[in-house]
């Protein structure tokens, strides 16, 4: 197996579903306004739109890591990218908020495509070259978000639902990438029996609780992610409230975002590992990321919110690195399972977080009432980045 070329195949995949992803963000509030008219219920709405994915999400992740573990990532990964591909339509032609939200139901359970992803990077990947191919992935994110949101942000302009048929047709020429391009990366010698027991979804968080000396960075990767949900939570609705953005400037914000995260992922993680060591780089990331978060509650200005994603783009690193450290000590034939239990993981935290984060939102966005401080997410999110350094930071402690 050519492992450069493989590694590019799911980077350009990984590209391909974050434009699908992305390209819909920057209009959801306005799809929202279409069925209600209270701001108050529709930050609720729009958080328990993210939930409703990320729940799904969490009872399919599992087990479609652990098909890939039985039937290899290749077809479970085409599937899912099918999936979504069909749900994009489906929302595009959704007439009522029930309806749309049945698709946003559909897009969870075919989710999977990060979770196979990883186990996918984790095949193909060793010591020397971990911590670069994780951030890969999010490069592949990142880059997909340099286009997305830009292009949802350009389309809305012209009718809500164009977003959501761009994304369709991206989603099915990723599907038809993947087909044609993508070879198998588990052996079938290397692959394992399924159960029915697999449809548990906590089982495999069960599973991931017995494999030694990743308790604590397992705590941080939950905290991190708890907190990294914020933006995809609020930052819509906060642009919007506190600067006045629609859908363009929401887009080219995200597509900004994009540009960093591609640079910071896909060029610097790297060489920064290899310069500090992965505790290093998650400790001081998640102190990046805390104080970052902090600026963002307090932002006065674009300017300023344009400042605090340059500088805290170079703590990005932090993720790859701690996705790297933690798989290190995962025999082959499991890691389908563990990272199924990560996703999970992060699916706990993006049901959470909207639900806080977008109600918390609406109770200090109005400015008419007291506390006024719309900016409030984001310091909650603060919070728990020190904390998630606090655990990385025992953890450095205890290895040493």
């Amino acid at each position: 197996m050519n492992r450069k070329a493989t590694t590019l195949f799911i980077f350009i995949t990984l590209a391909l579903d974050a434009i699908g992803l992305g390209i819909v963000i920057p209009v959801l509030p306005n799809i929202m306004r279409r069925f209600l008219t209270d701001e108050a219920s529709i930050s609720r709405a729009f958080g328990w739109f993210i939930a409703v994915y990320a729940c799904l999400q969490f009872m399919s992740s599992p087990l479609l890591g652990r098909l890939s573990d039985r039937y290899g990532r290749r077809p479970v990964l085409l599937v899912a990218l099918l999936g979504a591909g069909i749900d994009y339509v489906f929302m595009a032609l959704a007439p009522t908020l029930p309806l749309l939200f049945m698709g946003r139901i559909i897009s969870g359970v075919s989710g999977a495509s990060y979770t196979v992803a990883n186990a996918y990077i984790a095949d193909i990947s060793d010591d020397s070259n971990r911590s670069k191919n994780f951030g890969v992935i999010g490069a592949g994110f990142g880059l997909g978000f340099i286009v997305g949101p830009a292009i949802g942000g350009l389309l809305a302009g012209h009718g809500l639902h164009l977003p959501f048929i761009a994304a369709a047709v991206f989603s099915f020429a990723n599907f038809f990438f993947g087909l044609i391009v993508l070879p198998e990366s588990l052996p079938a010698s290397k692959r394992r029996a399924f159960d029915f027991a697999a449809l548990n979804p906590f089982r495999s968080l069960k599973a991931m609780s017995q494999v030694k000396g990743v308790g604590m960075l397992v705590l941080v990767y939950f905290v991190f992610c708890l907190a990294g949900q914020t933006h995809p939570s609020v930052w819509t609705l906060y642009t919007q409230h506190k600067f006045g953005w629609g859908p363009t400037e929401v887009g080219f914000s995200l597509a900004i975002v994009g540009v960093l995260s591609a640079l910071s992922q896909g060029v610097l993680t790297g060489p920064i590992v290899k310069r500090f060591g992965e505790l290093d780089v998650i400790r001081w990331g998640c102190v990046g990321e805390a104080v970052s978060y902090l600026l963002f509650a307090f932002a006065i200005s674009p300017a300023m919110l344009y400042g605090v994603l340059v500088a805290g783009s170079i703590f990005w690193s932090s993720q790859p690195a701690l996705q790297s450290l933690i798989t290190k000590d995962v025999p082959e034939n499991q890691q389908g399972e563990f990272q199924g239990a990560l996703i999970s993981l992060m699916s706990i935290a993006s049901i959470v977080n909207p639900l806080v984060m977008t109600s918390l939102f609406s109770l200090t966005s109005d400015p008419n009432e007291r506390p006024y401080l719309p900016g409030s997410p984001y310091l909650l999110g603060s919070v728990l980045l020190f904390i998630a350094a606090f655990a990385a930071w025992f953890k450095k402690r205890n290895s040493a």
